[in-house]
């Protein structure tokens, strides 16, 4: 295997500990659907983001100002969880210190996140001092797990698929790196064991960020 040239990492659970309860979020999302429905909408395993945006579509169909108001108010719900998280969330000990060992070995750190910057910047305030990509939510021309997320930034950073590494701590972030055409990596430092990324066959799963960065020292691709 040849050396990567970058490494792109997920945000919350991977390199940071955000304690982000999404199923929470569903249920605020459902009772605010309830104004505007017909009846309270019932989460399912769709991402709160993509639950909202179909839920407003429904409604957009019946009144599309009503539709917009439930998606503006829905996306303000979703942002203050998400900044009330971040309140209480802290960055793994690891983070900086494998951050800048990639970019003194020549490797490209970057990360990608379904989170907003304003959210994440409150637990890494100088991220964008140890990264050469950032791209949260509001910057994604479309989001993860569509590949077109880690295909931004590795455009941005001029590396091709192939010499690049998607690492998560969810099986989307395999399943983008995988549909991207790069290496993937899950690691178990979020609500997923090893046996949750099984089904995607992943390149490599570890423990944590710092042991997935051992591994890849023994394997000299990095």
């Amino acid at each position: 295997m040849r050396r990567l040239d970058a490494i792109i990492f997920d945000f919350d659970g991977t390199l940071a500990d955000v304690p982000l309860d999404f199923d929470f979020m569903k249920t605020k999302i459902a009772a605010l659907g309830e104004v505007f429905m017909d009846e309270r909408p019932v989460p399912d395993g769709t991402p709160a983001l993509e639950w909202l945006d179909r839920l407003s579509a429904q409604v957009m169909e019946r009144d599309r100002d009503e539709g917009m108001e439930f998606l503006s108010r829905g996306r303000l719900v979703i942002a203050a969880m998400e900044l009330d998280a971040a309140r209480d969330g802290c960055l793994y000990e690891f983070t900086r210190p494998v951050l800048d060992d990639l970019k003194a070995r020549g490797v490209a750190p970057g990360v990608i996140s379904r989170n907003i910057s304003a959210a994440i910047k409150k637990v890494f305030p100088d991220i964008e001092d140890h990264l050469q990509v950032f791209i949260p939510r509001e910057s994604a021309d479309r989001l993860k797990p569509d590949p077109a997320h880690l295909l931004q930034a590795l455009e941005r950073i001029g590396v091709k698929p192939g010499r690049a590494l998607m690492v998560g701590d969810h099986p989307m972030d395999v399943e983008t790196g995988k549909r991207a055409g790069a290496m993937a990596a899950g690691v178990t430092t979020g609500r997923i064991g090893a046996e949750g990324f099984a089904h995607l066959e992943p390149d490599f799963v570890a423990s944590d960020v710092a042991a997935l960065m051992s591994e890849l020292k023994r394997s000299g691709l990095i």
